[in-house]
This record gives structure tokens, C-alpha cells and sequence, in this order.
């Protein structure tokens, strides 16, 4: 089975079809319920709940996920029966599976309880209608992403003074590149807090986009990133670190923690990570590219802007 530990939990929808292809009389006998196999569809419905439930039993590579909401619907034409299942769940992976499923048992239910009366019955266009859902529905941030430029800080006494190699500081930036960012800043500080202060503020100066630090956030005497940083900031955003301690708490106790903190300086926006490699891999997971929709709001907002000034000024 595919490990999928590193999704994130979203809200998943498919809706998938079935048509069976009969005869005008049996349709009508459905619709009179006067068939010697009686309530056909609620019967086959029943069938279609219990598919949805069980397919990851039947079916070796689905993971077996909580169903939120299903629906079972037909609608009976001239000579066919269309046959609709929609699933929802909140999860890490989607739930296709679940309703191609489901609508296969319900279509075969029918033919079951059919087959007697018609021989010429066949199932036809059993196929997934839509789904949504998952990181597929909120990764399209390429175009933002190639317009961003990045700076990646690592407060660590112990890597300044070359004692230690750094790790943390270039996962950040594999991650950020394999997202077409770029890193155009690199650099290590100590455990300082006027070090930390002055390198903020000349990269803010510089209209860094993004600046992301490791390090410095724990409970040790020297951790003072958050000291360092916070009071700076113009707008803390306290549920972007939310959302990481949350991924973090499912995987391991100590993200609790963690001081990890996010907010914006003028128009930079500032993370400021664990320092351990987990801790910075897991944040990363947890946060990107999803984050990135921050400057997709903000392209709207400065557009907004610029069109609210002219329309002020032509009313002066």
C-alpha cells in the first residue's frame, strides 16, 4: 500500500455512474414495484452502503477510510437506469475507489434481481463522474511561486561556530526549490539576538517575499528565535504554526513544544521552524504550498488597491 503519512487530512468528494440498459416493460414494472423480487432499488441501494464501507476488504491497495456521507441515487429513463454514488470523507487519501465501488455493486444488485425477467440486461459506463479533494486542489501555485524570492536563516550556535554541519537549513531550501522558488539568500547566525534583528531587517529592506528560519524555537536558554523575531513582526499569524504543530502532534508528542512562530514584516512574510531535520521536514509538509496562497491574496489585494486609488482619484 502506498504511504501516504505525509498528506494532509482534507475534505474528499468523488461521484461516480452507472447505467444498466433493459427493457421499457422491466422499467415500469420498477416503477409499479410489481416485480416478484420487490423494492429492487432500495434493496440494491442497501447493497451500494454496504460496498462503499467494505471496499478497501475487497479491493488490496485501498486504504481503508472513514466514510462522512454517501448518496445513492437512479433515475429511470425510457429503457436504462442511471445509477449515481456520491462519497465524502475527511482524510488523507481520496475516495474514488470507494464510489466506483459502490456503484458497481448497486448496478450488479440490480442485475441480479433482474436477469430472470430480462436477458438482454447489461451494465454499461460504469465511470467516475468528478472528484475533489486532497493536494491536488490546492497545489496550483506555480505562477506565485515563480515570482517569489526566498531567504533561509539557521540560528544555531553549534553550525556558526562549525562544530556542526547544517541539515535543517537545506531541506528548507530543496523544498523551496522543488516548488520553483527561489532562494536567493543562505546564510547561518548564532544564537543572537541583534544578529537575528539586523539580518530581518536588511533582508525586509531587500522585499524578500518569503523569509524562513530553523532553529532557535525550542525551550534551551539559547532558543530566542521567537524573542528575537516576534516583536518585529507587523501581523503574527498564529494559525500557520497551528497547522504545523498539528501535523507534528500526530507524528510525534514533542511538537507540542515547539515555539515555532509566523507573521508578516511589512510585505515579507517570516516562519521561523524547529531546528531538528524532522521537525523542519514535517513543518514543510505541513505548510507548503498550501502557504502560498498568501501572495496569491496579496496580488489581489495590491490590485484592489491600485483600482480603489484610481477610482478615488477621478472622484477628487
Amino acid at each position: 500500500m502506498r504511504n501516504i503519512t505525509e498528506k494532509i487530512t482534507t475534505l474528499r468528494e468523488a461521484l461516480a455512474e452507472a447505467i444498466i440498459v433493459t427493457s421499457t416493460e422491466i422499467i415500469d414494472k420498477i416503477k409499479s414495484n410489481d416485480l416478484p423480487k420487490k423494492d429492487i432499488l432500495p434493496i440494491a441501494k442497501a447493497a451500494g452502503f454496504l460496498a462503499v464501507k467494505n471496499t478497501s476488504n475487497v479491493i488490496p491497495h485501498c486504504h481503508p477510510i472513514p466514510i462522512d456521507g454517501c448518496e445513492i441515487n437512479f433515475c429511470l429513463e425510457e429503457n436504462k437506469i442511471q445509477i449515481q454514488v456520491l462519497v465524502r470523507s475527511i482524510n488523507k487519501t481520496g475516495c474514488e475507489m470507494e464510489a466506483l465501488h459502490g456503484v458497481s455493486i448497486v448496478a450488479l444488485t440490480i442485475y441480479d434481481m433482474l436477469k430472470p425477467f430480462n436477458e438482454t440486461i447489461c451494465i454499461k459506463n460504469i465511470s467516475l463522474i468528478h472528484k475533489k479533494g486532497g493536494k491536488s486542489d490546492f497545489t496550483n501555485y506555480n505562477k506565485v511561486a515563480e515570482k517569489l524570492q526566498a531567504a533561509v536563516i539557521v540560528m544555531s550556535d553549534s553550525v556558526s561556530k562549525g562544530t556542526k554541519s547544517d541539515k535543517s537549513g537545506l531541506i528548507i531550501k530543496e523544498k523551496l526549490n522543488a516548488l520553483n522558488i527561489n532562494v536567493k539568500h543562505y546564510t547561518i547566525l548564532p544564537d543572537n539576538i541583534e544578529k537575528i534583528r539586523t539580518t530581518i531587517e536588511e533582508l525586509v529592506h531587500k522585499n524578500m517575499h518569503l523569509i524562513v528560519t530553523t532553529g532557535g524555537t525550542g525551550l534551551s536558554p539559547t532558543d530566542l528565535t521567537p524573542e528575537s523575531i516576534k516583536p518585529m513582526l507587523d501581523t503574527e499569524i498564529p494559525g500557520i504554526m497551528e497547522a504545523a504543530r498539528n501535523y507534528g502532534q500526530q507524528r510525534t508528542p514533542y511538537s507540542m513544544l515547539s515555539r515555532s512562530l509566523a507573521g508578516k514584516i511589512k510585505k515579507s512574510l517570516i516562519l521561523c521552524l524547529p531546528g531538528s531535520s524532522n521537525g523542519v521536514k514535517e513543518s514543510m509538509d505541513a505548510l507548503f504550498p498550501y502557504i502560498l496562497h498568501i501572495f496569491r491574496v496579496a496580488e489581489g489585494w495590491d490590485h484592489h488597491s491600485k483600482e480603489y486609488k484610481k477610482i478615488k482619484n477621478k472622484l477628487k
